[in-house]
């Protein structure tokens, strides 16, 4: 994830990082898209201006000025932000795909405002909802594996992934408008670091055009819904329409249909693309470690004999999943899911997801 952070100061007694601007106005962007489009991705950008420049460094990308930091200690600093002196903005081409209403894209205040709405959906309760029904997804999923001779572990992580996001935040979990959202979403993804040309040929150009379907998509069931056309749906998007109607009558701040779509979009992304890449990666790890392999298979077969056949996971069985579900890192060196007040509000919803699936591979494939 890129992120730009502005230090606001009077006047700086701080020394400018080391670093270069580049071209005049495209500065290095030209070097980062390359680096994107390699096999190696945007890592190798910074792991070669951090062997010239070192763990604190400048460039200039899409006609800003970044900073890179890579120390668990400056990563502390600005990820608290104990004394407020850091805010956060996307590059140009992620927030205008994700929209300007977006959490990943507001200010401070209106951040709170939006995460207080959005952060009852994500309790204890809905979180263990979830998980029912995503391991009953991925228990059909995986049985259709069967009959094929090879499986994409990253194309059907997404076909998963997007599948229970969507039926959670808006009931749709099949047919050909899941297909249709499932496919603009993917153009969304790919155009969020591609250079923001608006021309008909471009990356950039073809995300916004498939933002607009998928607000169009979202436009429509929250017009229908607000009529009383549609079927009553117990799912993200009627909790915030019930929510907003709540906030109007007691006049406490309501989210706008601009908000509400914009989050939306945001948190099938999140939702979809990021755990998937994260599926992915644990499955990839595991055929490489096989230790690591044969000890989480031990508590996890452990929990599937306790288990009754056709029994869900629960929450409860999640807690019982130590091993799956450590994490070693040390602080502030591996940040998945933020910290601090802008921490991941899905977070213990992508976790959950990582788990079942964890669960569900290793005990029915070796």
């Amino acid at each position: 994830m890129v992120k730009k952070l502005w230090y606001h100061s009077q006047e700086s007694t701080y020394s400018i990082p080391p670093g270069t601007c580049g071209l005049p106005l495209i500065g290095e962007t030209l070097q980062f898209m390359a680096s994107i489009n390699s096999g190696k991705g945007f890592y190798d950008f910074v792991r070669i201006r951090g062997l010239r420049y070192g763990n604190c460094f400048r460039t200039n990308l899409f006609g800003e000025t970044h900073v890179f930091v890579s120390s668990t200690e400056s990563a502390k600093a600005i990820l608290n932000n104990e004394l407020g002196k850091f805010t956060k903005r996307y590059i140009r081409s992620i927030a205008e795909l994700v929209g300007d209403q977006s959490i990943l894209c507001a200010s401070y205040q209106h951040h709170k405002m939006i995460r207080s709405h959005l952060a009852n959906l994500f309790s204890t309760n809905s979180i263990s909802m979830f998980i029912k029904q995503f391991d009953k997804l991925m228990v059909e999923t995986l049985s259709g594996w069967e009959h094929g001779s090879t499986v994409v572990i990253h194309d059907e992580a997404l076909k998963i992934t997007c599948k229970a996001i969507c039926k959670m935040l808006i009931s749709l979990e099949s047919g050909p408008e899941l297909e249709m959202l499932q496919n603009e979403v993917a153009q969304v993804c790919k155009a969020m670091l591609a250079f923001p040309l608006r021309l008909p040929w471009t990356r950039f150009y073809k995300g916004l055009q498939a933002r607009k379907r998928i607000i169009n998509i979202l436009e429509k069931a929250i017009s229908e819904r607000r009529r009383g056309t549609e079927t009553y749906h117990e799912d993200f998007l009627q909790h915030m329409l019930i929510e907003d109607d709540k906030a109007s009558s007691d006049e406490s701040p309501m989210l706008t249909d601009a908000e509400i779509k914009d989050n939306i979009l945001t948190m099938i992304i999140a939702g979809q693309d990021t755990t998937a890449s994260a599926i992915t990666w644990m499955v990839k790890f595991l055929d490489e470690n096989q230790e690591v392999l044969e000890t989480l298979r031990n508590e996890q077969m452990h929990i599937a004999k306790k288990a009754s056949p056709k029994s869900c996971l629960t929450l409860e069985d999640l807690g019982e999943m130590p091993y799956a579900s450590k994490d070693e890192s040390k602080p502030y060196s591996f940040l998945a899911f933020g910290m601090g007040g802008r921490t991941c509000l899905g977070m213990n919803m992508a976790k959950a997801m990582m788990l079942v699936f964890l669960h569900r591979f290793i005990t029915t494939y070796r």
